[in-house]
């Protein structure tokens, strides 16, 4: 029997407009950039929590060892008085801890705080990252964005230098949902789109796709600069701005979940693989750095060689001298090293050049302001905490080459063409042994090696079920098991 009363409604979440979402975010990013007071932000965001009725739950996330984003959902007012002990069992996360020391820690970074697209992500949820610690309280060995952050905290302190980063991730759109794991039963994928680099058509589904994924980007103050479809069909690249290496690499994983968010919602899948099909250009994370002091960008020399400073040169000199060595975490898939083929645009020679793209290091045009070095042989499936932290260190602390081998012109070197030569170059790095620290080192290739068992030795023409369906960014215990 009808009342006359109007209804209310149930619930009452939080959804805002994706402009207001934009200035919210980029007012918390000014904040994190300008080193407000860690202490400060907190309380700021405890604040909002507690008087902001319409939030029901907090996302935090965080990386495994391998680069696969993890996300707890906890409800607010738990987080708020529980948020010195979130506790969660390690044994379950691939290359974490053993089950006799399962229990590990989150310890929220309040400065990465983000407001979320309630039409995208649900309504009443805020997300941030959470950096893991051991039983002791101390930064977990596997976990490398607090790894990442305090090298950059160390950095700065030191003299204030800052290392900036930008990434340009390439992704392939697929017809239906969660294309990747049920590549087991259709052993193959389908294109959504027929539409190639800068011309496919304004309202086609690749165009749709990109158009969506950029304003989730935009209204979460990615500041993005260019959108478009890649040189592959239904191949897409959406960059966006600079920003220092750790909120960089916090974008480069929330890219991803975008991504694969607003596929899901339109009924396809988006897809890292760096090489999904045979015959058309694969996906690369080409990566952008430098370093600066002071708002100087070090890189930078007018007059220097394609306008680079020694620094610069040296940085770069220092990369290509353990490239090999480096390459698994730079490509850290079974799939990453088709990628690393000549025959189309593969960055798969350990030099550097400001013209020539197959070079593993490309120098682009820049000025006080962009001059930086391009790494263009990641793999978007790299765990982008762990890749930047590899090339701060090798560039700003690597080894030089010895002065016999700078002396020489030797012909071209060439990454390793598949994962096992990969494995062996990186087991035997004193370099990687130093800096992650031999307990790590040997838990990322063990489960490298679990991988690269379980699909054929030789790549071959054809993409194999195994390279898909057992790649980390994939594989669940249902598909694990089916070896």
């Amino acid at each position: 029997m009808e009342t006359g009363m109007a209804k209310s409604p149930l619930r009452d979440f939080l959804e805002l407009p994706y402009e207001q979402l934009e200035e919210l975010n980029l007012e918390s990013k000014r904040a994190r950039l300008d080193r407000v007071d860690p202490g400060k932000i907190e309380e700021q965001r405890r604040k909002y929590l507690t008087d902001e009725r319409r939030i029901k739950a907090v996302t935090v996330c965080f990386t495994d060892l391998e680069g696969r984003l993890h996300m707890l959902d906890y409800d607010k007012k738990f987080l708020l008085k529980s948020a010195d002990n979130l506790t969660f069992d390690g044994s379950s996360i691939r290359g974490f801890t053993h089950i006799s020391e399962s229990d590990l820690r989150l310890t929220i970074d309040w400065s990465s705080f983000y407001w979320l697209p309630a039409d995208v992500f649900g309504p009443g949820k805020v997300i941030v990252f959470g950096d893991v610690r051991d039983q002791g309280g101390q930064n977990f060995e596997a976990d490398f964005r607090g790894r990442l952050l305090a090298l950059t905290r160390e950095l700065y302190a030191k003299d204030r230098t800052v290392a900036h980063v930008s990434a340009e991730i390439e992704g392939f759109l697929f017809s239906g949902r969660d294309a990747e794991r049920r590549y087991l039963e259709t052993g193959g994928f389908e294109f959504l789109s027929t539409g190639g680099y800068y011309h496919s058509l304004p309202q086609d589904p690749l165009r749709q796709f990109i158009d969506a994924a950029a304003e989730v980007q935009r209204a979460m103050a990615f500041s993005n600069e260019k959108d478009h479809p890649e040189v592959g069909p239904s191949q897409f690249e959406m960059n966006f701005g600079y920003s220092e290496a750790v909120v960089a690499a916090d974008q480069i994983q929330l890219y991803k979940l975008i991504c694969r968010q607003v596929a899901q919602r339109m009924g396809i899948t988006a897809s890292f693989l760096p090489k999904p099909v045979t015959g058309v250009n694969g996906s690369g994370m080409h990566t952008n750095l430098s370093i600066a002091r002071e708002d100087k960008n070090l890189f930078h020399q007018k007059d220097g060689p394609d306008g680079l400073s020694p620094l610069g040169h040296q940085f770069i000199t220092r990369i290509l001298n353990i490239a090999d060595q480096i390459c698994l975490v730079l490509n850290s898939s079974v799939n990453a090293y088709r990628r690393l083929d000549p025959n189309y645009e593969a960055p798969n020679e350990i030099k550097a050049s400001a013209v020539n793209r197959s070079a593993m290091v490309r120098i682009p045009l820049g000025n006080e302001r962009s001059a930086r070095i391009e790494v263009r042989s990641i793999a978007p499936d790299a765990n982008p905490y762990m890749l930047i932290y590899t090339l701060l260190h090798a560039g700003l602390n690597g080894p030089d080459p010895a002065p016999a081998d700078t002396e020489r012109r030797p012909r071209t070197r060439i990454l390793p063409d598949n994962i096992l030569t990969a494995i062996r170059l990186c087991k035997r790095s004193d370099f990687l042994a130093k800096i992650f620290g031999e307990d790590t080192l040997a838990k990322y290739i063990d489960l490298k090696r679990s991988a690269a068992d379980r699909c054929p030795r030789a790549l071959g023409t054809r993409i194999k079920t195994g390279e898909i369906i057992f790649h980390h960014e994939v594989t669940n215990q249902m598909l694990w098991n089916t070896f």
